[in-house]
């Protein structure tokens, strides 16, 4: 298999597993997907969803948001984790936002970027899912694959995104990023991999990989 038969089997794999890709943090708008995307740092999707809705009840806009106290943010926030770092960050952008945008989350990565707490992968999430614009936001589960898979080198996650966004067509990036992060999750975790689930793996993965895996189990 050439390296471009082996792209197009796994997005062609990934397109018939998950043909719809529901952005998995619960959200209404840019800013509440901002918010949400920044709690998720080191904690979970499906925790970050328990959370948020007692965060926003009382703040689902940056003007709610200042006021409330660092403090306040903090203990409604605390089982993500991360919650000193991430109260300060949620309180300092949306002071910024209401300052520097009239209120209202920049589709812009420079700008993103510029916001307390918000990283790379945040700003590059709230692009594509909040703002339809291509990114391809690279979590540990794309860095993995991308290993796993051959198609990148796994030396960091700026390298994993540089050879993404290289080898997948851009009008993929979007749907690409969430579709790897379903498939990580479901048949090629970290902990608890089982080769034998793993179609894409299987076919287009690493010797060094796979041996590894063939020769730990033997």
């Amino acid at each position: 298999m050439t390296k471009a038969e082996k792209v197009q089997f796994v997005i062609n794999t990934l397109e018939e597993l998950y043909p719809e890709t529901p952005i998995p943090l619960d959200h209404k708008d840019p800013y509440t997907l901002l918010i949400a995307v920044l709690m998720s740092a080191q904690s979970t999707d499906a925790r970050v969803n328990t959370i948020t809705p007692l965060l926003f009840e009382k703040a689902d806009n940056p003007y709610d948001m200042v006021k409330l106290s660092v403090d306040e943010i903090r203990e409604i926030i605390k089982p993500v984790g991360l919650s000193p770092m991430k109260s300060k960050g949620i309180h300092g952008l949306s002071k910024i936002l209401i300052e520097k945008h009239q209120g209202q989350v920049p589709a812009d990565m420079e700008a993103l970027e510029a916001l307390p707490a918000v990283g790379h992968k945040t700003a590059s999430v709230v692009m594509s899912q909040a703002f339809n614009i291509p990114a391809f936001p690279v979590d540990t589960h794309i860095h993995r694959l991308m290993y796993r898979w051959n198609l990148s080198n796994g030396k960091n996650v700026v390298q994993t995104e540089k050879d993404a966004k290289r080898l997948f067509p851009e009008e993929l990036w979007n749907k690409l990023h969430l579709q790897i992060i379903y498939y990580g999750r479901e048949y090629s975790p970290a902990r608890g991999w089982k080769l034998e689930n793993d179609i894409i793996t299987k076919t287009v993965g690493r010797k060094s990989v796979i041996d590894d895996y063939l020769q730990k189990k033997a």
